[in-house]
C-alpha cells in the first residue's frame, strides 16, 4: 500500500517575541497514513490536532522531526494540487453564492472552464445544495456553510483530504449524509484524515484512529482492535477514549505528587540544616 503521509519525531514549539517557549504543541509525534484509508485524528481541544494538519499542509514548519506528503516535503507546489483541505472555521466570501465560490476555488487550481462547470454541478448535487446554490453565502446556516466548505475541498478532485471538524454545525441527517459521502470517496481510492473531538461521528467509518493528548501520541491502531474490549457496548470509542485519557491523567497526577513530596523533603531538609546550624552558633 502506498504511504501518503509520514511524520517522524515531529515536535512543534511556539515561542514568544523574545524567543521564550510559549507552547509545546506537539512532542515527538510519529505516524503514517496509507492510500485509501480513513483515519481519525482525535483528542480534546488543545491536543495538537489542528497544528498537525497545518504542518502536513506546510502552513507551519516543525521545530524538530520530518514530515513527508506523497514522498515530498509539505507545501511542495506540485503535490498541493492533489490535496483538499477543510479548515475548522469557514472562510467563505459572504457576497458570493455556492456556484461562484466553487468557481473561484476552481480557478485557484487553474481548472479549465468546462472542467470547473462539470465539477461544480457534480459537487452541488453531491452535497444537496441545489435548493440554495444561487443564494449569497452570508445567508447560509452553519450546516449549509459546512457543506459548501466540504465541496470546495473537493473542487480539484484531490487524492488526499484533510478535514478539520467536518461535521461542525451539522444536524443528525447532515452528519449521516457526510459520513456516506466520505465512505464513497474512500471506495474511489481517496485518502482521508479527519480531525475531530466528536467521536460518535466517525467511529463507524474510520479504518484507524490516532489519539493525541497534550501534543503527544496517546494511542494508535485499527478501530476494531482498539475497541475489542468494548465489543457490544454503545459509544465504545468514547468509552475507550475516556478510559485512556483518565489513565494518563492519573499517571500525571502520580508523577506530580511524587515530585511535590520530593520538593517538600528538600525544603524540610534545608530548614532542619538551618535550625541545626543556628543551634551550633
Amino acid at each position: 500500500m502506498n504511504e501518503i503521509i509520514r511524520l517522524d519525531g515531529v515536535t512543534k514549539i511556539f515561542k514568544d517575541f523574545w524567543g521564550r517557549i510559549k507552547v509545546i504543541a506537539l512532542k515527538n509525534l510519529s505516524f503514517s497514513i496509507n492510500q485509501g484509508e480513513i483515519v481519525g485524528l482525535l483528542g480534546p481541544n488543545g491536543s495538537g490536532k489542528s497544528t498537525t494538519l497545518k504542518l502536513i499542509l506546510g502552513l507551519l514548519y516543525p521545530t524538530r522531526g520530518r514530515i513527508s506528503v506523497f514522498g515530498k516535503l509539505p507545501g511542495d507546489t506540485f503535490t498541493k494540487r492533489f490535496i483538499g483541505y477543510l479548515p475548522e472555521e469557514d472562510y467563505l466570501y459572504s457576497y458570493l453564492n455556492a456556484r461562484e465560490t466553487l468557481d473561484f476555488y476552481g480557478k485557484v487550481f487553474n481548472l479549465p472552464s468546462n472542467i470547473r462547470k462539470e465539477r461544480i454541478d457534480y459537487l452541488i448535487e453531491m452535497f444537496g445544495m441545489k435548493g440554495y446554490q444561487t443564494r449569497p453565502v452570508g445567508e447560509y446556516s452553519k450546516g449549509m456553510m459546512r457543506r459548501l466548505g466540504l465541496a470546495q475541498s473537493l473542487i480539484n478532485d484531490p487524492d488526499l483530504l484533510l478535514l478539520d471538524e467536518p461535521t461542525n454545525g451539522m444536524d443528525p441527517i447532515g452528519n449521516n449524509e457526510i459520513k456516506n459521502i466520505l465512505v464513497d470517496l474512500k471506495k474511489k481510492g481517496k485518502t482521508i484524515l479527519i480531525s475531530t473531538h466528536l467521536l460518535a461521528n466517525i467511529e463507524s467509518i474510520c479504518d484507524r484512529i490516532i489519539i493525541l493528548y497534550q501534543g503527544e501520541l496517546l494511542a494508535e491502531g485499527k478501530v476494531d482492535e482498539l475497541l475489542s474490549p468494548y465489543k457490544g457496548e454503545r459509544n465504545s470509542l468514547e468509552k475507550f477514549f475516556l478510559d485512556i485519557v483518565e489513565k494518563r491523567k492519573e499517571k500525571e497526577e502520580a508523577v506530580y505528587e511524587k515530585k511535590e513530596k520530593e520538593e517538600k523533603k528538600e525544603v524540610d531538609k534545608e530548614l532542619l540544616q538551618k535550625l541545626l546550624h543556628k543551634d551550633d552558633t
